[in-house]
């Protein structure tokens, strides 16, 4: 049996029910978070929580829990699924009510739900590495709100899929600012380079835990916008995400980056980033 949270209960997988005119079903108005689970806990649970909070407050949707509330909440929801290694989808929308554009009224009541699923490691892509296709970033203009809005994401996603490759890397213009569901890193000269967290990519989560595993392993960091024209400079490229954790880049575009394998630094930090989960969840 799985189990589904739906708002502040758990209930069974297919009793859950959304209405037609849910927001979220017609605009795309919500959030959502999701949550790596090793060995039964949540890692940077924290982190993300925060992160969907501050989403939530960027467009003015309001969570009826307190943090620790719903902390405890998606705790109960991985352990009622047994969940070992996998992860926790959780959005909210801004509820249902009749069609129009404006806001609703402060009467009609978030929607939210998480679910659970188990999923392993990518532990062949990351010891192998993937290739990647650049595609012009057609989203808009709050890509650090983590919205349901993610159309220009799948259609950058699927024309890398088509091609063969595993992500597709965005740029804007000249400038290279992350991927359809990753964040983008190159390393060159011992440095290493990664757009800055501004409105023009999501800050991930995982991105902030590399950036310490830099600081930990003596790899000085640049944030700044890295042009396309520039990209095969790079002696490494990597990409990360909650669910990719740090997967090595080793050809854009059909060319191959560097030696066409996996660098140094990147698997200096990949185990870097594997002692923050042991220590975090194995601890």
């Amino acid at each position: 049996m799985t189990w589904v949270l739906w708002n502040d209960r758990l209930v069974k997988d297919g009793d859950i029910q959304l209405s037609k005119e849910d927001r979220g079903y017609q605009f795309g108005d919500g959030i959502y978070e999701v949550i790596r689970v090793y060995n039964g806990s949540m890692f940077t649970a924290t982190e993300h929580i925060d992160r969907f909070y501050e989403s939530a407050d960027k467009i003015k949707i309001v969570i009826p829990y307190t943090k620790d509330v719903f902390h405890k909440m998606v705790y109960d929801l991985i352990e009622a699924n047994e969940v070992t290694s996998g992860q926790v989808y959780i959005q909210i929308t801004r509820g249902a009510t009749p069609r129009q554009h404006q806001f609703p009224t402060n009467t009609v009541e978030a929607v939210l739900t998480a679910y659970t699923k188990e999923l392993q490691r990518p532990v062949s892509e990351m010891t192998n590495g993937v290739s990647v296709k650049t595609v012009e970033d057609i989203r808009w203009l709050r890509c650090d709100i983590k919205s349901l809005n993610l159309l220009g994401s799948v259609l950058a996603k699927q024309e890398a899929y088509e091609d063969g490759c595993f992500e597709a890397l965005l740029h804007r213009g000249d400038s290279i600012t992350e991927g359809s569901s990753t964040n983008m890193y190159g390393i060159k000269d011992g440095v290493l380079y990664t757009h800055p967290a501004t409105n023009l990519i999501l800050n991930g989560i995982t991105r902030r835990v590399i950036l310490a595993c830099c600081e930990e392993i003596g790899l000085p960091v640049v944030e700044e916008p890295m042009s396309l024209a520039s990209v095969f400079l790079n002696e490494e490229f990597f990409m990360s995400s909650t669910t990719s954790e740090i997967i090595p880049v080793i050809m854009i575009n059909g060319r191959k980056l560097g030696k066409g394998l996996p660098g140094d630094w990147t698997q200096k930090l990949q185990t870097a980033f594997e002692a923050k989960i042991n220590q975090a969840i194995y601890a």
